[in-house]
């Protein structure tokens, strides 16, 4: 009688399960850490964004509502630390760090600052502020360069009206402005050559922009034009 052999799939299938079972002998230990570590992790994880983060981002947005109503109406000081009911942007950042809300209430809180004269907390705030929208990011740099200027801090200022005057070149108005205000404080400082370097991009760049228009008196007094 000749011998009745086992479809080819049948034999695989032994193969493998015998495969598996020695593997699973002499590593079931180290398999079942690394799967509860997954557990763990993944299980925090959604535990943390559903019971933690997304409730506060929520009561997070709900507190900037009434602050961020006090600054439009220019309450400064209530804006900042809020009435006996609402939060300002402080408490905001202090309570709800993390989130998004706490991101933007740090924008907020720097303005409110430069507004009041108090230029260290300004840049305090402003520096822990970051937004992927680039308009965004040039007018916190800008606002930094007005409160290191305020502070006589004059490279520091360049420094941040220059980053305000290149992050989003296409805004003809803020790029001008930035860049102008870096060339004047080069110019204060008797850097002439580079004064004129500021000065030259918003002439070659932003002819358009009022600062495009009077900067070739600018130009001009520094011996560049005659």
């Amino acid at each position: 009688m000749s011998e009745i052999k086992k479809p080819l799939h049948v034999e695989h299938e032994k193969n493998f399960i015998t495969q598996f079972q020695q593997f699973w002998s002499k590593y079931n230990k180290q398999t079942t850490y690394g799967l509860a570590i997954i557990v763990l992790v993944v299980g925090g994880y959604l535990g943390y964004k559903y019971l933690i983060q997304e409730p506060n981002e929520k009561k997070a947005a709900e507190a900037m509502f009434r602050a961020e109503e006090y600054f439009r109406m220019d309450s400064v000081k209530l804006a900042l630390q809020g009435d006996n009911i609402n939060s300002g942007f402080l408490k905001i950042i202090s309570k709800y760090g993390g989130t998004k809300s706490a991101n933007l209430a740090a924008f907020y809180a720097g303005t409110c600052y430069l507004r009041l004269g108090d230029y260290n907390n300004a840049i305090k705030y402003l520096k822990d502020f970051s937004s992927p929208a680039l308009q965004l990011e040039a007018r916190t740099h800008g606002m930094l360069g007005d409160a290191y200027s305020e502070l006589n801090k004059k490279e520091e200022a360049i420094a941040e009206y220059k980053k305000a005057g290149t992050v989003f070149d296409k805004d003809d108005l803020l790029s001008s402005e930035y860049l102008f205000r870096a060339g004047y404080l080069y110019e204060s400082m008797g850097k002439t050559k580079d004064a004129i370097e500021m000065y030259q991009i918003i002439k070659d760049k932003y002819p358009s922009s009022q600062r495009g228009y009077d900067i070739d008196k600018y130009l001009a007094r520094l011996g560049v034009l005659k």
